[in-house]
């Protein structure tokens, strides 16, 4: 090879490393990659990457407004966008997310399966306590329903559980595809000494009738369920209707129903209570420990909503 030549194939061999480099040097700093956008530091910015869009559940739910508000107070939130759809979409975003390992902000809460799913998620610090601490599910009443039905408000009244077995009767219904009605009377039958507790004092009846009125989640089919179950051994027919969550306040403070167990104080359903509260009966938590707030995988380099960025 003469000497002219071999210059002109060195020029295009540099030529050639060079651009090879600088593609290297863009995929190592980049803008895009499987699990977000990064900055000049190479960390990932995550509220790029989210598309500054929190995935939520049903509009009108508590922890949907909540959101909605946590939008409007924290500057890290700015700009942000909550899509709000069903809770069963926001599951199916949520596992081919973790799937693929790429980041996904939800709205999260306690109790519910999709922990049991995904152990390894976490709750972003809530600094301004926009969705408050320990929230607690409480059962209420219409007005008059413990003169009318002692036994019946006696046996609801006494009714408590905790997050883990609500949890085990919600992952099993999702696990296995079985009505969660029928997984909820097996759990009853299983767990008698628990149930004993409920009924104490209260005396059998034939056929008194009752009316729930539930949310149509998971969680609170659950409650009914078991509760159903539990109050049916003693006589009493029980029939749960599931309606929006603004219904079953409203519901109970016409009449229209007898009680809820699917309350959640203090934050989540507030907006609820206060509107109705002299015209209903707090009968108190039936379940301690429940939690709302915004979830991310533990994979995401993030402990706080306000280690997001917002949409400037």
């Amino acid at each position: 090879m003469d000497f002219k030549k071999f210059k002109y194939v060195s020029l295009i061999l540099g030529v050639l490393i060079t651009l090879l480099l600088a593609g290297c040097g863009d995929k190592e700093e980049g803008t895009d990659s499987e699990s977000g956008s990064t900055d000049s530091n190479g960390e990932v910015d995550y509220s790029e990457a989210v598309d500054y869009t929190i995935i939520g559940i049903e509009p009108g739910a508590g922890i949907s407004v909540t959101t909605e508000a946590a939008i409007e107070e924290y500057d890290s939130l700015q700009g942000w966008n909550v899509e709000l759809s069903s809770t069963g979409a926001m599951m199916t975003e949520l596992d081919n997310a973790i799937r693929n390992e790429e980041p996904i902000v939800i709205t999260g809460w306690n109790p519910h399966w999709m922990f049991a799913a995904h152990p390894d998620m976490k709750y972003l610090d809530d600094p301004l306590e926009i969705y408050g601490g320990e929230e607690s599910i409480h059962s209420m009443s219409r007005l008059g329903f413990e003169e009318e039905q002692p036994e019946a408000y006696k046996m609801i009244e006494q009714f408590e559980w905790n997050v883990e077995d609500m949890e085990e009767i919600m992952y099993e219904a999702e696990e296995t595809g079985d009505d969660i009605n029928q997984i909820a009377a097996q759990w009853v039958e299983d767990n008698e000494d628990r149930v004993s507790a409920w009924s104490e004092g209260v005396e059998d009846v034939d056929g008194v009738e009752v009316e729930l009125v539930s949310t149509p989640w998971d969680s609170e089919r659950a409650a009914s369920g078991v509760l159903k179950a539990a109050m049916e051994q003693k006589g009493f027919d029980v029939s749960v209707t599931e309606v929006d969550v603004a219904i079953v306040f409203e519901s109970l403070a016409t009449g229209d129903a007898d009680a809820t167990l699917a309350a959640w104080l203090p934050i989540t359903h507030r907006e609820f209570y206060e509107t109705y509260q002299d015209d209903i009966v707090d009968m108190g938590p039936n379940l301690v420990g429940a939690k709302i707030g915004l979830v991310v995988p533990e994979y995401m380099d993030i402990d706080s909503i306000e280690d997001l960025n917002p949409n400037n």
